[in-house]
């Protein structure tokens, strides 16, 4: 069940929204700038290694499957997915685990010729590391850390040929002086054995300043820079209030000191009616180029209201970094943090298979003898539930009683919704045997958080339906004979807190079934959690047998947002 590449399928830009000078498409004389998130959407807690020429950037999963996409650059800015680093079912199991569990804040690091990844599998097992050879892989079975207890864990490997795995732990004695109050730690780490050597050691108590209660200091790393050790971790938890700070040492365990103009990236401090704000910025990581340039990748929020409502989930930014009497600061020229920035001076790089960012149509048409990487599921598979037809290009999934609401694994093959504005739709070919039967798309934002499109049974008719998580029908249209017969065309539309519904039996007669209906209840803000929409093809029995299946011609997803227009445009 594993999914791999694929090669393109019908993509276009959307007119005049994307110029090659904003992602590098292929002029090698309009470079000067490029647009943020590098990569939009559900992919936040990113972590970046560089080797050599070439660069690897990691980001969370939570409970979705496969685990760990990882991208490879060669400029900081085109990214191509080359693999999923727990896409074997025996390497991740969240089996019965809610979708804001499972994969924490992994980290990516490069040693002597193997990749390593370190991780946490919150609610089944803890920390755990698995290694490469080959940044595509294979990589290996976890090897379990029960020795580092918390999250968020990273690697170091020092000059002196030691290595050190740095986490977010819990308070000294686990005695909380406060909500939130945590610490951060380190331990030696025989890296060829993949085993820890020494008792922990606090690095960080609370935060820079314990007396102000700093809150959930996490996702530490260590880095060595002209004779000091610079330890940089997030404060603040990771919504409006989240932010970076830097502390430094001349010893790798410490002491540590705090920078006195910390935090070094926060975007608190602004208000909430700023045009096109981006918030939340924090989870740094930093890498150096083979230039000596500095930039930090983090992850952050587009808000689309003054209340903090935001669907798509936590994104990966990248921004400059500035060094400042010994200190590194990001995007130390402007409080904002900003859509587009002058590129790094690195060599123009490939840009991905299918696209990951800025405006774009694209459909996929399942001709392929495997998923993309980019389509992903809920947890782990248990079975075979879906197949790729060829050479006729379609998917079917098979009718299960695994429902969105469960915490199994259901028939639901879905992409990240990666704009504020834009549509996904899908042609299904499927006549439901019994009224507990329903398939069509789903826009999934948690189990008690979605909506879903499709066709099912009512009163012994064939009617479209759109329903919530709770099982409450918004609007509900009955099929005529004819229209019973046909594939169903079915499409989602949102506009940051609006959300569309339409279907068609003919060919892009697009009839409306429910406008306006309210996307704040797909936002972060309400349903809670730490993952962004992701909308796709689904179909249950609602926990009854069945023997049906539902397939699917193609998929189609169109992303049209304002600030890459106005990007576009700046760049001129």
């Amino acid at each position: 069940m594993a999914t791999n590449s694929s090669t393109l399928k019908k993509v276009g830009f959307a007119a005049g929204v994307l110029a090659c000078t904003l992602f590098g498409a292929t002029s090698a004389t309009a470079q000067e700038k490029f647009t943020n998130p590098i990569l939009p959407g559900f992919y936040p807690d990113p972590s970046i290694c560089r080797v050599g020429e070439d660069y690897y950037l990691i980001t969370s999963t939570f409970s979705y499957y496969p685990g760990v996409p990882i991208f490879h650059s060669k400029d900081l800015v085109n990214w191509k997915q080359v693999g999923n680093i727990l896409n074997r079912p025996e390497q991740l199991d969240t089996e019965g685990l809610g979708v804001s569990r499972g994969i924490f804040a992994p980290a990516i690091a490069h040693h002597e010729g193997t990749f390593y990844m370190v991780t946490t599998l919150i609610d089944n097992g803890g920390n755990f590391v698995v290694t490469s050879k080959n940044p595509a892989g294979p990589w290996s079975d976890p090897v379990w850390l029960p020795e580092v207890s918390g999250i968020d864990p990273s690697l170091f490997f020092d000059e002196d040929g030691k290595a050190y795995i740095i986490y977010n732990s819990e308070s000294p004695d686990n005695k909380p002086l406060y909500d939130g109050h945590r610490t951060i730690r380190i331990q030696e780490f025989d890296y060829k054995n993949l085993k820890t050597v020494s008792a922990p050691q606090i690095l960080v108590n609370g935060g820079v300043d314990l007396s102000k209660k700093p809150v959930w200091i996490e996702g530490p790393h260590i880095y060595k820079h002209n004779g000091y050790y610079y330890l940089m971790a997030a404060e603040g938890g990771t919504s409006v209030n989240h932010s970076e700070v830097i502390l430094r040492s001349e010893k790798v365990t410490g002491p540590y000191k705090p920078y006195e103009n910390n935090p070094i990236l926060t975007q608190r401090h602004l208000p909430n009616d700023r045009p096109n704000p981006v918030s939340a910025t924090g989870h740094a990581d930093l890498v150096q180029t083979q230039n000596g340039e500095w930039w930090a990748i983090f992850l952050a929020t587009r808000p689309y209201d003054t209340e903090d409502h935001y669907n798509i989930g936590r994104e990966t930014f990248l921004a400059p970094v500035t060094w400042k009497d010994g200190w590194p600061i990001i995007n130390a020229d402007s409080d904002l943090v900003k859509y587009s920035y002058n590129r790094p001076n690195l060599p123009q790089g490939q840009k991905s298979d299918f696209p990951l960012n800025g405006n774009f149509t694209y459909r996929e048409d399942f001709k392929e003898s495997t998923l993309p990487m980019y389509w992903v599921m809920l947890r782990n598979p248990q079975s075979e539930w879906y197949s790729l037809n060829q050479p006729s290009g379609s998917l079917t999934l098979h009718v299960r009683p695994e429902t969105l609401s469960g915490k199994s694994n259901p028939s639901f093959v879905a992409r990240r919704q990666q704009h504020l504005n834009g549509s996904a739709s899908t042609k299904m070919d499927f006549k439901p045997a019994n009224e507990n039967e329903f398939a069509g798309i789903a826009a999934f934002q948690g189990e008690k958080n979605y909506y879903a499109l499709g066709k099912t049974l009512s009163g012994g008719k064939q009617v479209v339906q759109l329903k919530n998580a709770d099982g409450t029908v918004l609007a509900e249209k009955q099929l005529s004979k004819k229209e019973s017969k046909q594939p169903l065309q079915l499409k989602i539309g949102f506009d940051g807190g609006k959300y569309n519904f339409a279907y068609a039996t003919k060919e892009s007669d697009w009839k409306l079934l429910k406008e306006n209906v309210d996307g704040t209840y797909l936002s972060t803000r309400k349903a809670g959690g730490f993952v962004g929409t992701t909308i796709g093809m689904f179909a249950t029995s609602q926990e009854k047998p069945s023997s049906s299946k539902a397939t699917f011609d193609w998929f189609d997803y169109i992303g049209d947002d304002a600030i890459y227009k106005e990007a576009a445009t700046s760049m001129k």
